[in-house]
């Protein structure tokens, strides 16, 4: 494999894969669905080892919703709303999903942030209103990884067993990855451009 993408993911080590999942879930520069993906595949081709991989992928998905968990805790519900409205923007989330997401949160119970790690959707989203309910910490961190682990392992395993797959394409495979983060970029700045707040009916 000699996309520079690629490479740019791999030659981060575990530590650079761990970071880059952080920051996917705090801010997305790219799908951890790539991230994992070019790391099943180095895992495969014997440059990555599976567990190493897996637990440091993880911590990483963990700190990335760890710091949506600890500003909803640190700010409360009074001082997030003013939080949002100014920088929803930046985050293309309005106080309406915000609300949303809580009143799900509150209705299936603790259990949906294990859960909710399987969503593609919902997953980071369901850290800030956990923050929002002082859910306890150490629940929310263990309930985090656990749910984490089994998603990212699973994503490298399944980047695992199609690796031969891939390697038939390998000449189309860099320039594919380079279209979906082309394509995900694009739809962000798309949704800042476009995003307006969405008024909520506080009566």
């Amino acid at each position: 494999m000699t996309g520079w993408i690629i490479d740019l993911i791999e030659g981060g080590g575990y530590f650079g894969i761990a970071l880059l999942m952080a920051l996917e879930n705090i801010f997305p520069p790219l799908p951890s669905e790539i991230i994992m993906a070019v790391g099943g595949l180095a895992v495969a081709e014997g440059r990555m080892a599976f567990w190493p991989l897996l637990f440091w992928s993880t911590i990483g998905t963990t700190l990335g919703n760890y710091a949506w968990y600890l500003l909803g805790n640190r700010l409360g519900y009074e001082r997030m709303k003013p939080f949002v409205d100014r920088h929803g923007r930046w985050l293309t989330v309005d106080w309406r999903q915000v609300e949303n997401t809580s009143r799900f949160f509150r209705k299936w119970g603790q259990w949906v942030v294990f859960f909710l790690r399987f969503s593609p959707l919902m997953r980071t989203m369901v850290s800030l209103p956990a923050g929002l309910a002082h859910m306890n910490v150490w629940k929310f961190l263990i309930y985090t990884f656990a749910g984490s682990a089994i998603w990212n392992g699973a994503l490298i395993a399944g980047a695992g067993l199609l690796a031969g797959w891939f390697r038939q394409f390998e000449d189309y495979l860099s320039g594919t990855v380079i279209v979906l983060v082309v394509l995900m970029v694009g739809f962000y700045v798309y949704r800042v451009l476009t995003w307006k707040p969405r008024i909520f009916d506080e009566e």
